[in-house]
């Protein structure tokens, strides 16, 4: 099996270009009925197959056309976003643009339609009960309109059509964006597999903390620990980040935007790798969680025969289990407080953190005195019997 090149991965365009593309359409559909002479042999409706957009770099890029279709004063185009070689969810969704005449002078009137999600809460690039059409695709689909009616009044409303329904596989119902999709994009190409885009997508959800006025969080590296902290902590949900892998990245933005305290809460298998001073957690990139836990249960004392039995056990949470029943609650404290520290020295002590280890169910199983200090002062609920 032959891999493919990462320099030969294709590129893509954006939510936002999408849209642009598809709004620029059907206004050529536009202006080959309110001014014929205007248009080019590219402007009817049978002949409009891709049109070329202004991109923020100042660059423009060529984006095929879906469909195009108008009647009287009203035109509708569609474009299937095309992600490139990057796993996007929205790659292949229609997006659509509907643009109505107005008037021979006045604004762009711009909003989403159906698919589009709305803002609901603050800490967003857009204001709340705004369409989520960030700033710069909202710039873009402007651009291209003007391209074509540089001064007419026009309404252009963007709709995703399957958008809700694949906004539930988004982030979006946990930044409090409803109904749909965000239309996005800072610089209207997708280049494949970009972990600094993955990492950036995150960003969001610790602005937003920030605007609730929180200066201490919670961080996870996904959905388990975001519904223990939500379900079993009762941590409101604008104070828990999920940061993926990216433990280091994510512990330096939040201390640049003012986060003074940290609980991380998580598997054992995954945060154990902080104990031992990883900080970008993906097992392509370092897989030494049960390394990490049979060396500190070696410091510990622990004989070697049952080092041996631990390290034929295929999981670490089995390994730990094993720990537990063995009476070595205290070793996976240490775990914990070792986690902490690492993490508060990789921000050179701008933050305090503590640490909960957890199994898949959410049980603790291990943690240090500062998460407990954490999460009392912040009145989240500790679980009973721990």
């Amino acid at each position: 099996m032959t891999t493919k090149d990462r320099h030969e991965w294709r590129e893509g365009y954006t939510t936002g270009s999408s849209a642009a593309a598809a709004a620029k359409a059907a206004c050529l559909w536009l202006q080959s009925i309110f001014n014929p002479e205007q248009s080019n042999d590219s402007s009817t409706e049978e002949q409009i197959i891709q049109v070329s957009i202004p991109l923020p770099s100042l660059a423009r890029l060529t984006i095929p056309i879906y469909s195009c279709e108008g009647n009287g004063q009203r035109a509708t185009a569609s474009v299937l976003k095309d992600g490139g070689d990057d796993p996007d969810i929205t790659n292949g969704l229609e997006i659509k643009a509907v643009v109505s005449f107005l008037s021979p002078y006045g604004p762009v009137q711009l909003k989403g339609g159906r698919g589009v999600g709305i803002v609901t809460k603050k800490g967003l690039a857009v204001p709340v009960g705004a369409s989520a059409i960030n700033p710069i695709p909202l710039h873009m689909i402007e651009q291209a309109v003007r391209e074509v009616f540089p001064k007419e009044e026009l309404e252009v409303i963007i709709e995703v059509p399957q958008g809700e329904k694949i906004a539930h596989h988004t982030l979006n119902p946990r930044l409090g964006i409803l109904g749909g999709i965000s239309i996005l994009g800072t610089t209207g190409i997708v280049r494949p597999m970009s972990e600094e885009a993955f990492k950036s997508s995150i960003l969001p959800e610790i602005d937003q903390a920030v605007t609730y006025g929180y200066r201490t969080v919670v961080l996870t590296p996904g959905n388990y620990g975001f519904r223990t902290a939500v379900e079993k902590m009762l941590v409101p949900p604008e104070a828990v980040i999920q940061m993926s892998n990216f433990v280091g990245y994510i512990l330096e933005e939040a201390a640049y935007r003012g986060i003074k305290q940290v609980l991380l809460l998580g598997h054992v298998g995954k945060v154990i790798k902080i104990a031992g001073g990883i900080f970008h957690t993906h097992n392509r990139v370092a897989d030494a969680r049960s390394e990490i836990l049979l060396a500190h249960c070696a410091l510990a004392g622990i004989k070697q025969s049952v080092l041996s039995e631990l390290a034929q056990i295929p999981t670490v949470e089995g390994a730990v289990k094993e720990l537990l029943l063995l009476g070595h609650q205290g070793l996976v404290h240490k775990l914990a407080a070792l986690a902490s520290s690492r993490a508060e020295a990789f921000v050179h002590q701008e933050m305090t953190v503590g640490t909960v280890l957890t199994l898949l169910d959410g049980t603790f199983v291990g943690w240090d005195e500062e998460a407990r200090k954490l999460a009392a002062a912040e009145t989240w609920t500790w679980p009973s019997g721990t």
